[in-house]
């Protein structure tokens, strides 16, 4: 390569921030710091073109220090490791032989291991974790008994570093986090004392006929719903001599969505609690003349918790109760909706059409109900319901106010202030606390309810104010380490915290708890069939939809509506989005309880699918709601995380795919090798949604500049084999614009009238930066699933991180690199990665599991 070619391809790097990183070495006064091998680098291969004021791109490779001590430098020095061992530095192959590189990279390793494992004996691998917000409520949740405390937004949304909200550095403690916590906690203890000496009055109400439903119909007009007899609609005029009939049927054929409200008529909840719904119902199709047959297949339906206000949108709407699948033949449903004061709850029928008000030619707002699929158009006829609740507890005072003030009844009147407290205290503090608390410790709460007792505070309120003091303590905030990096003392039960929030993002239960005292939990054997315990509890689902929340963005699943303009049958589906949410959390699920190995996240022979994905995935009917593993024909795109229809919405902006965002992401989050961050002053490539230019052309005309094109090819070839996948991860021939191209049009979920253009063909192959090449999905798949050690790596990366509340530290790569030597022979399964992470010195200390 020529000279002046070199100095190109280095200027590319440097303008996207890699070589700033590879290129910082000593000042010539220090140049003694430096390791002799490689100074003697260096200076071959980098000075002549980056010293003095001359240097390459502004940077004087002869001006900086080389000080491991310090951690910014050593993250650097870390960085600069990573490019020469991968290849990627010096740019220019030939000023660096194969054995240089080798002997410069083994220097490096050494002298930066020995740094910052120096660094974690004296420091420890990182900084104190505080709880974040969601574990603080749920471990508020087990100590108080209160299984549907909601405290969570009473609390600063947590800041995310290296993608989790549980990394320790980001987690920091302010006044206005200590303000908000105080008031959680005494928000939450207040809700666990008894209101009064009996359980609050159950409501019980009944509603058949016309007080099934607010009003005698709905948007959407008589096609969205109806009150029907024998089969056939019921004339509105005829209603109030038959409200009160028995065989009157609630009819109803849209999903719930604004403007809609359909709720029994006359309930609303005075109290906060769970209420049981009991109905009988039975799903139907309607036919030409509103005129209902047995469906064919099951509708899912929920229920969801608001406001009675009209079809306005009244505050906050959620759904509850979980999702029900209403069969063909009648028959009795029961459920547990929550609900808050003055809330009542509306019928939500889920994949239906939802009506919206046209005005046509400027005329008064008008409805139209979408052409009737053939056979006719499902829905469910509801015969009766009944409400129950709140539902009390099973002994009063509840168990919550126990938690509190042991065997006081609901007057909480005590003979002895001073020896009640603190037997109260040490006896809450041993329920609340995830380790032993010293007496000293204690003494200072105790000293806080003894003084609200001195100034005349009555005695529960004194003892609410030292157990909140407790819940807001050190003690209770945060988790420590395993080892004390002073002392060198193991700590069991911060072993068994750091498990139970690893697995069940909560504190350790009993069990765990009495494990820890005996002090078993550093054994291989225990600590493993512990570890098998939590997978499989139903505490586990809170690790997997808070780990797949940030590690796959699920959490923003609903950021971006998909344009209507363009994907008109996607409009309203929120059981699609409900659908496709679900399938990841599932599948993720699987990986780890089914032991599955780590080359599923870019491939697999089957999907987790319900009726709707398998009419979105094309893939042969299914009944029902529930997530059915289905295994696929051996032409189908799917199959993997890679391309599960959630993570073609998480990357997507809704109205186009950009193979840029796309590639990035997937390279970041599941095959763990992130982009540089893009230079400022390049602008992204936006999609062409007219049709005008393919997404190849505008990124032939991005890449032009060398500085671009260096960093898209580690990307855009992956986010290119995605792009036959649209923004919901429908499969898609060709790109679909609002001018050019083949018109198509229609009636959408809505009853508006929609037209699009059928652009371009969708071209998905694309050669990787080692050169390898591909036609399709299928062949990128076998490319990547070729390399599982890669992908279970990363894998381990994220648990680390979610489990330690630290990334991986340089001192860490040689374990972690054990870890995966141990689980290489059967092929990385992800149960076993978890097993050894769990094992190592990582996760427990510097000893490790005997």
């Amino acid at each position: 390569m020529s000279s002046s070619a070199s100095r190109g391809h280095l200027k590319v790097s440097l303008f996207n921030g890699v070589c700033l990183l590879f290129c910082i070495c000593a000042s010539k006064s220090n140049a003694s710091e430096i390791p002799k091998p490689i100074g003697e680098l260096i200076r071959k291969t980098c000075v002549d073109c980056h010293d003095g004021d001359s240097a390459e791109a502004g940077l004087d490779l002869t001006s900086l220090t080389f000080d491991l001590a310090d951690r910014r430098l050593r993250e650097r020095w870390i960085l600069i490791h990573d490019r020469v061992k991968s290849g990627e530095m010096p740019p220019d192959d030939s000023s660096l032989s194969d054995g240089d590189r080798q002997s410069l990279v083994k220097t490096l390793h050494d002298v930066i291991g020995k740094a910052d494992r120096e660094d974690v004996l004296a420091n420890g691998r990182g900084p104190l974790r505080r709880l974040n917000r969601d574990e603080y409520e749920q471990n508020l949740r087990d100590v108080l008994k209160l299984p549907l405390l909601d405290i969570r937004d009473m609390l600063p949304e947590d800041r995310v570093a290296h993608r989790f909200n549980k990394t320790a550095a980001a987690l920091d403690m302010s006044r206005v986090q200590l303000a908000a916590n105080l008031d959680a906690a005494d928000a939450a203890l207040r809700q666990a004392v008894a209101g009064g000496p009996e359980p609050p009055p159950v409501t019980r109400y009944h509603a058949a006929g016309t007080q099934l439903f607010s009003a005698t119909s709905t948007f959407g007009e008589r096609e969205a719903m109806f009150f029907a007899k024998d089969n056939k609609a019921v004339d509105t005029t005829e209603l109030d001599n038959l409200k009160d009939d028995p065989a009157l049927e609630l009819a109803l054929f849209r999903s719930a969505h604004w403007p809609y409200f359909g709720y029994p008529r006359g309930f609303v909840a005075k109290l906060p609690g769970e209420y049981r719904v009991r109905f009988s119902a039975r799903a139907v199709l309607q036919t030409e003349g509103y005129q209902l047959k047995p469906a064919t297949d099951p509708v899912p339906m929920t229920f969801r918790a608001r406001k009675p206000s009209g079809p306005d949108v009244s505050g906050d709407i959620r759904a509850t109760g979980g999702i029900i699948d209403i069969q063909p033949e009648p028959a009795v449903y029961e459920t547990t909706i929550r609900l808050l004061p003055t809330e009542t709850f509306e019928y939500s029928l889920l994949g239906l059409p939802v009506p919206l008000a046209r005005n046509v030619n400027g005329g008064p707002p008008t409805y139209r109900y979408p052409p009737f699929p053939d056979g006719g158009q499902p829905g469910v006829a509801f015969q009766w319901l009944e409400v129950e609740g709140p539902l009390p507890p099973e002994t009063w005072p509840p168990p919550s106010h126990h938690v509190l003030f042991d065997d006081f009844g609901a007057d909480i009147q005590s003979t002895n202030p001073q020896e009640d407290s603190r037997r109260l205290l040490r006896r809450f503090v041993e329920i609340a606390a995830r380790m032993p608390v010293p007496e000293e410790a204690l003494l200072r709460f105790e000293q806080l309810i003894l003084k609200r007792l001195e100034q005349g505070s009555p005695f529960p309120e004194a003892m609410l104010a030292g157990y909140k003091a407790f819940l807001c303590s050190s003690h209770f905030l945060y988790l420590r380490e395993p080892a004390d990096p002073a002392t060198g003392n193991l700590d069991q039960y911060a072993i068994a915290s750091r498990l139970s929030h690893f697995l069940t993002n909560t504190r350790p239960d009993p069990a765990l708890m009495e494990l820890a005292g005996a002090g078993k939990l550093r054994d291989a054997d225990t600590l493993r069939r512990e570890t098998d315990r939590l997978i499989n509890s139903p505490g586990f689902d809170r690790f997997v939809d808070a780990f797949t929340d940030y590690w796959l963005d699920l959490r923003n699943m609903r950021r971006d509506e998909p344009d209507i303009r363009l994907h008109p049958e996607y409009r309203f589906d929120e059981y699609l989005i409900e659908s496709m949410e679900r399938e990841t959390r599932t599948f993720f699920t699987a990986m780890i309880r089914d032991n599955l190995p780590a080359s599923v996240l870019v491939d697999a022979d089957f999907v987790y699918a319900n009726d709707r994905l398998a009419r979105h995935y094309c893939l042969k009917p299914l009944s029902g709601s529930k997530m059915q593993k289905v295994v696929l024909p051996d032409d189908s795109p799917y199959g993997g995380l890679l391309t599960q229809a959630a993570i073609s919405k998480v990357t997507a902006n809704g109205t186009s795919t950009s193979p840029v965002i796309r590639g990035a992401w997937i390279m970041e989050r599941l095959i763990g090798q992130p982009p540089p961050p893009p230079p400022a002053s390049v602008p992204a490539v936006e999609p062409d949604i007219r049709g005008a230019k393919t997404i190849r052309e505008l990124l032939a005309l991005h890449t032009k500049s060398e500085s671009c094109a260096g960093c898209h090819a580690r990307f855009d070839p992956v986010g290119l084999a995605l792009e036959n996948f649209d923004v919901l991860g429908g499969w898609r021939t060709r790109y679909r614009g609002l001018e050019a191209g083949e018109r198509i049009s229609g009636i959408d979920r809505a009853g508006h009238d929609f037209a699009y253009a059928l652009a371009d063909t969708v071209d998905a192959s694309g050669r990787l930066l080692d050169g390898r090449r591909f036609q399709d999905i299928h062949e990128l798949k076998a490319i990547l699933a070729g390399n599982p050690r890669q992908l279970a790596r990363n894998l381990l990366h994220q648990f680390t991180l979610y489990a330690t509340g630290t990334p991986v530290r340089f001192s860490d790569r040689e374990e972690i690199e054990s870890m995966l030597d141990a689980c290489e022979a059967d092929g990385y399964r992800v149960r076993d990665l978890v097993h050894a992470l769990v094992q190592s010195r990582i996760f427990l200390g510097k000893e490790g599991s005997r």
